[in-house]
């Protein structure tokens, strides 16, 4: 069975699983805690939540997702920032904007076996509060950060298109001062992530969840307990999430337009089918990995704030989950993007290094095909010397 096949069944599995949870009945409501009169270090939830933290969603699936995750994204996203370094000698506004991306992706992933251990643990954290909060951060933080990385990168990619004869000494600075406000931006507004509590101890299961229990002092005002996050999510969901889909539709919009503009040239309609497997690979990333779980982060908090009971928890939680496989994703992109990044994965597999591939450049630079012999023949064959 071939990848987007096992893929695409995944997924499947997945909404039916979080299905199954969310509509566990009308009584069924998200991982709201109240702390527990006879110990105020412990937290009650109801037994709709406890069977969900003890399912085979919580403590199976998502073990297998964040595994997949681990064992794709770390080598790849590492080749991948290895590529840009080393291999790739002429830098260029794509390869400063993807080897940014690949660096988000990789500082993600190095935290997951700590996920993958709460989970198979049965959803039991037993890192202490300081280490649940840094993995909280890097979640969200690599989340909005490649929506941004992924945003800049569909602009340049528009720009080459539409002014081809900019000068790339400029571009670069422009790339790198670009790179560098997206870091400090997104380092800034995931400190508001370390101002809070994640872990809850909860009474039944008896375990310590991570970003999985919110804790509500009051249930007949439930506003004040959850109103940080609240906020939080409304402004990043608008600012990070929103903001950046209107441009990157926009770009792509406009590269097509560019191109279709210039099909006159020969290399014009295979421009236009790389452009069209691009965004392909952008709108599956955005569709699987951010727009659900952008959107239920939106009304996970907007329905408790309210303090409404049923609001399907399990597949909100099931679209965190699959946001992590942007960090699989993104190296298609890269691949889409480049050939020189294609060439040079190529090389790397193939233990070529860089002295042997320009060799082999050269050599094939000074031959000939022969439509006789289909084959490449050296061009000193057909050399005559002459004298003066």
């Amino acid at each position: 069975m071939d990848f987007p096949r096992r893929f695409w069944l995944l997924l499947v599995f997945c909404w039916i699983s979080a299905s199954e949870v969310a509509a566990a009945g009308p009584k069924a409501r998200g991982f709201v805690g109240v702390v527990d009169p006879a110990d105020s270090k412990k937290v009650i939830i109801d037994s709709a939540a406890s069977e969900t933290l003890k399912s085979s969603l919580t403590t199976v699936f998502f073990p297998i997702v964040y595994i997949i995750v681990f064992a794709v994204g770390l080598p790849a996203n590492g080749m991948a920032i290895w590529v840009f370094l080393f291999r790739t000698k002429k830098k260029h506004p794509s390869s400063i904007y993807m080897a940014n991306l690949a660096l988000a992706d990789l500082l993600f992933v190095v935290w997951m076996p700590l996920k993958i251990a709460y989970h198979v643990n049965g959803n039991d954290w037993v890192y202490g509060e300081p280490l649940c909060k840094v993995l909280v951060a890097f979640f969200y933080g690599n989340m909005y950060c490649s929506v941004l990385f992924i945003a800049a990168l569909s602009v340049q990619r528009y720009w080459v298109v539409a002014h081809p004869l900019t000068r790339q000494k400029r571009n670069n600075k422009v790339a790198v001062g670009v790179c560098a406000a997206i870091w400090a931006f997104i380092w800034l507004t995931t400190t508001p992530l370390y101002l809070y509590d994640h872990t809850a101890r909860i009474a039944d299961p008896n375990v310590t969840t991570c970003h999985d229990v919110n804790v509500v002092l009051d249930m007949d005002d439930p506003f004040p307990s959850v109103k940080f996050p609240f906020y939080y999510f409304m402004l990043m969901g608008t600012l990070v999430f929103i903001l950046p889909c209107l441009v990157i539709v926009v770009a792509y919009v406009m590269l097509l337009k560019a191109l279709g503009n210039r099909m006159a040239d020969s290399t014009a309609s295979k421009n236009r089918q790389k452009a069209v497997v691009l965004i392909a690979v952008v709108l599956v990333t955005f569709l699987v990995c951010f727009v659900p779980s952008n959107i239920m982060l939106v009304v996970h908090y907007s329905l408790l704030k309210e303090g409404v009971r049923n609001n399907g928890y399990g597949f909100y939680l099931s679209t965190l989950c699959l946001s992590s496989l942007n960090s699989c994703l993104d190296p298609f992109i890269y691949y889409f993007v480049s050939d020189e990044f294609r060439n040079h994965v190529k090389n790397t597999l193939l233990c070529r290094s860089s002295r042997t591939v320009e060799r082999m450049r050269v050599s094939f630079s000074s031959m000939k095909y022969s439509q006789k012999s289909k084959a490449f023949v050296s061009q000193s064959e057909n050399t005559q010397s002459s004298t003066c």
